[in-house]
């Protein structure tokens, strides 16, 4: 039988575009965002007690594109370069019967703001505007239990980190974008390129080196150099900038997406 089900809130992110975004949380620490309530649910007391825990599990629908897509019973996850399929239901990809994704994240507390109560959040891998179903307390010792077995998803963010470089053009556009460092866009940009962002397909395409990527509302250019992306210039973006509008020199492929 089909169930219905009602957001209790909407993050916003820097991640104005899925480009860029990391592909599990808590590697881009940088990335600070907020879960903001909707009215019915703007409530302190239904938060009493989470202060007694550092993080929270997000459960969340994938609603950029997903819900209309369909779902594939096999995908090829961007772990194993885009070439190898897995089942689905061995993966994380967006496209799935139901489009629904779970983000292990660090809270930091509640807050009025704006537009009333949120949830400040940090390490965040989702873009902005992603409705959230519920959120739960993350339990380490049920949640992270040993000897867990993580099949193809071994962590190799260390042996494949890229050094970022940013040439006098794109500091200056960090600092006229974010001249007092509230945002840490520097230390954004930084961590986000450092885990290249490329599907993992692009080593059929060595000559392409030049890429671009949206943060908050900015435009972020960069160039490949061997085992470094130097930043080019980073400025601010088109309201209609999205990226079939970005000039990414490769093919979007939804399917290389865990």
């Amino acid at each position: 039988m089909p169930f219905t089900f009602s957001p209790i809130g909407i993050i916003r992110s820097p991640y104005s575009d899925k480009f860029g975004i990391p592909r599990q949380p808590g590697l881009v620490t940088a990335a600070s965002a907020y879960l903001e309530l909707l009215p019915d649910f703007a409530r302190e007391e239904a938060f009493k007690g989470i202060e007694g825990f550092s993080h929270v599990w997000l459960i969340f629908v994938f609603h950029d594109a997903c819900l209309t897509a369909g779902w594939r019973p096999t995908v090829r996850p961007p772990r194993l370069g885009g070439r190898e399929r897995v089942g689905v239901f061995a993966s994380r990809a967006p496209y799935r019967p139901n489009p629904i994704g779970i983000s292990a994240v660090e809270h930091l507390g509640l807050e009025r703001g704006p537009n009333g109560l949120r949830l400040r959040l940090r390490g965040v891998d989702l873009l902005d505007g992603t409705p959230v179903l519920d959120l739960k307390p993350y339990v380490p010792y049920a949640d992270a239990p040993p000897g867990v077995r993580s099949g193809f998803a071994v962590d190799g963010a260390a042996a494949h980190a890229w050094a970022v470089a940013f040439s006098p053009a794109a500091a200056a556009g960090v600092t006229a974008a974010d001249p007092d460092g509230r945002r840490q866009l520097r230390l954004l940009i930084e961590q986000v390129l450092a885990q290249d962002p490329r599907p993992g397909y692009m080593d059929r395409y060595p000559g392409r080196a030049g890429f671009a990527l949206r943060l908050y509302d900015l435009r972020v250019h960069w160039q490949v150099q061997g085992r470094t992306a130097l930043v080019t210039a980073v400025g601010p973006a088109a309201a209609s900038d999205r990226a079939a509008q970005i000039p990414i020199p490769f093919e979007r492929n939804p399917e290389l997406e865990e």
